[in-house]
């Protein structure tokens, strides 16, 4: 009956450290209360539990019902006398803990085992490790009075019990802290990568495909590299060139620009090189060409396509070497340029045409940028929309507010052949056109007009319009040929069998077409 009492009242408290320990408290609260209870229960005194730092390999007290700790100890778990019982790996008991040497004991441990005078204690030492499969987590250690061996072994055996669930409090720790601080390494790392995934000032969209110009901007504006940036007219390639000059080290040196396309052939070497005075006809005084003004700075070549191949030999030097003559000198000029260039034209298909240098195109072609149509970026066409709307809003003196809803479903509808700089020309027109502050579907170019926008969607079906086409064209051709069904059928390509067929089913009369030509 006493044996069946006792694993009765050992259940209990069992459970109710259990509870404890599972009430959400912190370990720390939690393991005090579960040592008090301990205390009243099983008469274990001076209740310590170690948690194993799995970074330092450090035991470290998290919790201590002792007169020592003030001490502050940092021991690892191969030290002192109860590194070396948990390095067993099971729980052990010291019948008598002031018997054992001082040499033996860590700082923390002759403390944690001194009796109220500093004298050694007279008590036995317990000492169970906490542990999650074969990986050690701390330890639980006690003293109580010295008994015999049976009574040691049997507080051992229920402590063993204890530590499983001390054991999960500790785990479970141990993952949330590993979960924070695991959290707080994502969040710096997308920290860091926000801030290096900038937008550059004056362009617009947070699409994926510019997201991906912007990175490429990024990357390469600290740099000297030659840039290519690619893309149809009117998506900006200008923008995205003065954005890498503004993220790069020389954004307070030139910004020069050069339209190749609007330069022509007579002049394009004197407007890139200068010329000396007298060089030809007309060249009253020196000039310094667009390499010299860029010179230290940045020369941006726009449709660098349009150069011509004699051109683009003399072009390919100063990319080489950044020297270059002026028109009619002899003196080698020596520049310090970073060259951006961008085209519209596929330049693989003009090799092949023999149109571009391969040279070249090796030579500009270091590091390509793709500036993507606003058709592939139609989430950012709304932005751009709006920023547009409140710059020629500001420049006109006008306050419109917002585009009307059935201006917005036309502006997503269409298919922006001229991209962005179309867009904004769209815009800036219905600014010009509302007189209501907002702009409205009529506002907007015919261009962008739908059959449902303008209210003038057909109510017939397919057969009905095809039936209609039809009936016009043999109608057409029988006027034309003076209500002979014959001719007309060779005229439309048809049978005169199917021809007949086609005038009685639409119910035409030939006849009215003969006697008009009768009448003439």
């Amino acid at each position: 009956m006493g044996i069946a009492c006792r694993v009765v009242g050992e259940i209990t408290l069992l459970h109710d450290i259990s509870d404890t320990l599972s009430e959400g408290l912190d370990l720390r609260a939690a393991t005090l209360q579960m040592f008090e209870r301990l205390r009243e229960t099983r008469h274990l005194e001076r209740g310590l539990l170690l948690v194993l730092n799995r970074e330092t390999g450090e035991l470290l007290p998290e919790v201590c019902i002792a007169p020592l700790l003030t001490v502050d100890f940092h021991a690892r778990a191969s030290e002192g006398v109860i590194g070396n019982l948990l390095s067993e790996g099971r729980a052990r008991a010291v019948p008598d803990a002031g018997s054992i040497p001082g040499d033996r004991l860590c700082k923390w441990e002759r403390a944690y085992l001194a009796g109220e005078g500093g004298d050694k204690l007279d008590a036995a030492l317990l000492v169970v490790p906490i542990q999650h499969g074969q990986e050690l987590l701390g330890a639980l250690c006690f003293t109580r009075a010295q008994g015999s061996e049976a009574e040691l072994d049997a507080d051992l055996r229920f402590l063993s019990l204890v530590v499983g669930q001390v054991g999960l409090a500790v785990r479970f720790r141990q993952l949330a802290k590993e979960r924070l601080d695991s959290l707080r390494e994502e969040n710096k790392r997308l920290q860091e990568q926000i801030k290096r995934s900038f937008v550059p000032e004056g362009m617009i969209g947070k699409s994926s495909a510019m997201r991906m110009v912007y990175f490429h901007v990024d990357q390469v504006a600290e740099g000297k590299t030659t840039v290519l940036i690619r893309g149809e007219t009117g998506v900006g390639k200008e923008r995205v060139a003065q954005a890498i000059w503004q993220g790069s080290s020389r954004k307070d040196k030139p910004f020069v620009r050069v339209n190749c396309a609007a330069l022509p052939e007579s002049i394009i070497e004197s407007e890139l090189f200068g010329h000396e005075k007298g060089a030809f006809t007309g060249a009253f005084a020196l000039r310094k060409g667009r390499f010299e003004m860029a010179h230290t700075g940045t020369l941006f070549l726009d449709e660098i396509g349009e150069f011509s191949m004699a051109t683009q030999a003399k072009l390919l030097r100063v990319l080489q070497e950044g020297v270059f003559e002026r028109v009619g000198g002899t003196e080698p000029i020596k520049v310090n340029v970073r060259i951006i260039t961008a085209t519209n034209r596929n330049m693989e298909e003009m090799i092949e045409a023999g149109k571009l240098r391969l040279d070249l195109y090796y030579r500009i072609n270091v590091f390509p940028i793709y500036v993507p149509p606003l058709r592939e970026r139609r989430s950012d066409l709304l932005e751009l929309a709006d920023h547009f709307l409140e710059r020629y809003s500001c420049q006109n003196g006008k306050r419109v507010v917002r585009i009307s809803t059935p201006a917005i479903d036309m502006l997503t509808a269409y298919h922006w052949p001229g991209n962005v700089r179309e867009l904004e020309n769209v815009i800036e027109r219905a600014v010009l056109l509302t007189t209501d502050g907002v702009i409205h579907g009529y506002h907007l170019p015919p261009t962008l007009q739908t059959a449902k926008s303008s209210g003038t969607a057909s109510p017939q079906t397919l057969d009905e319009a095809l039936s209609t086409v039809e009936r016009e064209m043999v109608v057409e051709a029988l006027k034309e040929n003076f209500g002979v069904m014959a001719r007309a059928a060779r005229q439309l390509g048809i049978t005169e069998r199917t021809m007949g067929l086609r005038v009685k089913a639409l119910a035409i009369d030939p006849r009215m077409y003969r006697r008009k030509e009768a009448e003439d």
